[in-house]
């Protein structure tokens, strides 16, 4: 019995998965969880073999008391949440399953951990023998995901991180340093340090140009 932790925000979405899984009497939907932060306490506290996980939750996700990397970061995204449950010992296999599909989020998800990648759209038996390949140690990954994949890595782009990456997103939605700080849970000094890295990696000089050069280069959906 492969046992299964539900990470999303979107109530319809855990009921939807829920009611498809229960159909299938070799999984059984141990838990669920509806925040980044949730999603690490209950993969620590029920132990499951695989948690299906969105990259891109609320903005009330992230929670000061659970931190990230780095001492001003806390756990606001799939992509962290993944990271941390990963770094345990005995950790669980983590598959995405969500709707973006920009080269930054499948390097990002890849490089925290993530044992395969779905989008949301795929059929009901994809998505079960992609749970079965990760419980058994393999990777999942759709094959439109995987050919991005290998392109990407035979091409190689500007590589941001995962929180540039999310800092960039910001940019574009139009915030200020000062609403991506109380947005992310970090300082504005911070800001201006990602976003100084930003510039440096995609050679612009402009909050304009770095959004144009991210999606020029795929790393923003």
């Amino acid at each position: 019995m492969i046992r299964i932790l539900l990470a999303d925000d979107h109530p319809v979405v855990r009921a939807g998965l829920r009611a498809m899984l229960t159909l299938d009497e070799g999984v059984e939907v141990v838990g669920e969880a509806a925040t980044a932060v949730d999603a690490v306490s209950a993969a620590e506290e029920l132990r499951p073999d695989v948690v299906l996980m969105d990259l891109q939750f609320g903005a009330s996700s992230a929670a000061p008391g659970l931190r990230g990397r780095a001492a001003d970061e806390p756990v606001s995204t799939g992509a962290e949440a993944t990271r941390r449950i990963r770094a345990v010992d005995g950790a669980p296999a983590v598959l995405v399953l969500t709707n973006y599909d920009s080269d930054g989020d499948i390097l990002g998800a890849v490089e925290a951990g993530a044992s395969g990648y779905l989008l949301k759209d795929a059929p009901p038996e994809d998505l079960l023998a992609a749970i079965r390949a990760a419980a058994a140690g393999e990777s999942a990954l759709a094959p439109s995901i995987a050919g991005r994949l290998l392109t990407r890595l035979r091409s190689p782009q500007p590589r941001l991180s995962p929180r540039e990456v999310e800092v960039l997103r910001l940019v574009a939605e139009g915030l200020s340093n000062g609403e991506i700080a109380a947005r992310l849970f970090i300082t504005d000094a911070t800001v201006k340090s990602h976003l100084v890295n930003i510039f440096t990696k995609l050679g612009v000089s402009s909050r304009t140009a770095a959004t144009a050069a991210a999606r020029a280069a795929g790393l923003l959906r």
